[in-house]
């Protein structure tokens, strides 16, 4: 992988199927990262799913370029996270710099024991082209090109389609609808629905500038350099000696002129020197709007991705936030399908996803209007700020040229069991279950990979092993509709110990796991199949367990 000339592949277009073939349990509007992502979580869990798209080729350009650790982990469950890593750039530290001086960096990783970067770099174009390869290959998945949804009727038990082709029109039906189809999203106009947020009156340029550099993988961000005075810049590397380029160039800027070649030149030349020798790859004029549509579910139609939700691009937040919205939905979606959880899950997705969205407008528009002061007294506070910085911890908190994507921490689900004991902040309840390494039975591992995508109970045994009566029990509750997984957790002090038959296990041979999840001997933990944590225990009862664990599939509140 990665060998291939993504921007030249173009797929085949397959003529409509017979009216009969044209009823499906779920139909996914848009073959991008999130409505790929999502096929592929769906039909891992044994979901048919439909994926139409109206093109027929990946997207142009690097676009989204920048994915974070925990769009990897998710991918890593979907099988593909390595083919991402492979051939992107990873990185851990950004550095910041005002009128050319730097002011400060930070490490978004600085702990070892994780399996991933904080971060990668990597042309959407790639990312598209490993998801493509892998949901073609899936027996759950059929991907249709050129088919274009014209039209929608929400027929209340089931969503009706209408699709034009190059042979013309048929009719779709499906029991669920997820709209994937991007920012302009043409399903969400057929319902009546917009996006209601701020866009921001200014002009970026992006240039992707194919060069031999020797700069290290870092984010380099300018204040006012001496290279584009009174605007801010962006420098990331991307793979294929490939960079991207951002500049600021304010409201005025014509964006016609400014795309032409003899304007973006003298600019880049600027930046990196009048003897530079470089190949421009792409460039593109953007402004931005953050916003997000007002309910993410309506009947069956569900939106996902900048469908659903837009920010601006400093700080990674869009396809990683789209990709988390596909990690959250898909298991819900597929309980409900099967009949093993209600309908009021399905609810869960539009209320967690909708916070989600919040956090990322909020910290998106504080990043622009930090980047792009419109006043001159909040000119005045961001340079003071940036001055301060290089020398006090105070100042460097409040520098904000992105804040970059983390994961939403659910704190308020209603499907989590508050917690009945006291466990250490730094793992809020609701919070993504971190990494760590750990042993297997076939050599060394990371437990996210344990995580595959069902209920996992996790049971911390630090010095001996649970009794007899309390096995028979998890062993009961492993044997639920839902499938949850009993995963015994054990210390270098307990790994000698003959393990009981029925549980897998593992060896937290650092005891970083125990350190990260806070626990002790016999803490329990229940994690969602999205990998968030859902409910746990200092010293638990199966009884506890089991209404935890339908709480969280939405079959049981309170």
């Amino acid at each position: 992988m990665g060998d291939i000339d993504y921007q030249a592949l173009e797929f085949t277009y397959r003529p409509q199927p017979a009216q009969a073939e044209n009823r499906h349990p779920i139909v996914i509007v848009g073959a991008g990262p999130v409505g790929l992502s999502m096929a592929l979580d769906l039909a891992q869990r044994g979901s048919k799913v439909v994926v139409i798209d109206d093109d027929y080729r990946l997207s142009t350009g690097s676009r989204a370029i920048c994915f974070a650790k925990r769009t990897l982990d998710i991918w890593d469950r979907l099988g593909v996270g390595q083919s991402m890593v492979d051939k992107g750039v990873s990185w851990n530290v950004g550095k910041v710099f005002f009128k050319g001086e730097e002011v400060w960096h930070f490490d978004l990783l600085p702990e070892p024991g994780h399996r991933r970067p904080a971060f990668i770099n990597l042309q959407q174009y790639y990312c598209e082209g490993f998801l493509y390869e892998h949901a073609a290959q899936h027996p759950n998945i059929e991907l249709r090109w050129k088919h274009r949804a014209v039209a929608v009727n929400d027929l209340g038990n089931g969503v009706e389609l209408t699709i034009e082709t190059p042979d013309g029109r048929y009719t779709l039906h499906t029991d669920w609808l997820l709209a994937c189809d991007g920012s302009r999203s043409p399903i969400r106009k057929m319902i009546g629905q917009e996006t209601h947020g701020r866009v921001f009156h200014d002009r970026f340029l992006i240039a992707d500038v194919k060069m031999q550099a020797e700069f290290p993988t870092e984010r380099w961000f300018w204040f006012d350099p001496p290279f584009h005075p009174n605007q801010s810049a962006l420098l990331h590397r991307q793979p294929d000696n490939v960079w991207r380029i951002d500049f600021q160039l304010g409201w005025n800027a014509d964006p016609v002129e400014e795309v032409k070649p003899e304007n973006v030149l003298p600019r880049i030349k600027a930046m990196l020197g009048p003897d530079a020798k470089f190949e421009l790859e792409w460039v593109s004029i953007y402004t931005f709007t953050c916003g997000r549509i007002d309910e993410l579910r309506h009947g069956r139609i569900l939106f996902a991705g900048d469908a659903a939700h837009r920010v601006s691009p400093f700080g990674a937040r869009g396809a990683n936030s789209g990709v988390q919205d596909a990690d959250n939905l898909a298991w819900k979606l597929h309980l409900v399908a099967q009949g093993l959880a209600p309908d009021a899950l399905i609810d869960t997705y539009a209320t967690e996803r909708g916070q989600a969205a919040d956090e990322n407008i909020l910290h998106s528009s504080r990043s622009t209007d930090f980047i792009t002061p419109k006043s001159d007294i909040s000119l005045l506070f961001r340079n003071t700020v940036l001055k301060l910085a290089k020398r006090f911890e105070f100042a460097r908190k409040l520098v904000n040229s992105g804040r970059l994507s983390s994961p939403t921490c659910y704190t308020h689900s209603a499907l989590n069991t508050p917690d009945a004991d006291s466990f250490a902040t730094l793992l809020p309840l609701g919070a993504v279950a971190p990494d760590a390494p750990i042993l297997t039975k076939n050599g060394e591992d990371w437990w996210l990979g344990q995580l595959d995508g069902r209920f996992v109970l996790a049971v911390f045994c630090l010095a001996q092993l649970p009794q007899a009566a309390i096995l028979q029990g998890l062993a009961q509750w492993q044997a639920h509709p839902l499938e949850p997984k009993v995963v015994l957790i054990l210390s270098p002090d307990t790994s000698g110990l003959p393990a009981p038959g029925g549980f897998q296990t593992v060896v937290d041979h650092q005891s970083l796991l125990a350190k990260r999840y806070d626990a002790q001997d016999q803490s329990c933990y229940l994690i969602r199949p999205d990998q968030h944590v859902a409910a746990r225990w200092r010293h638990y009862h199966t009884q506890d367990i089991g209404a935890a664990l339908l709480r969280a599939a939405g079959i049981r509140q309170g």
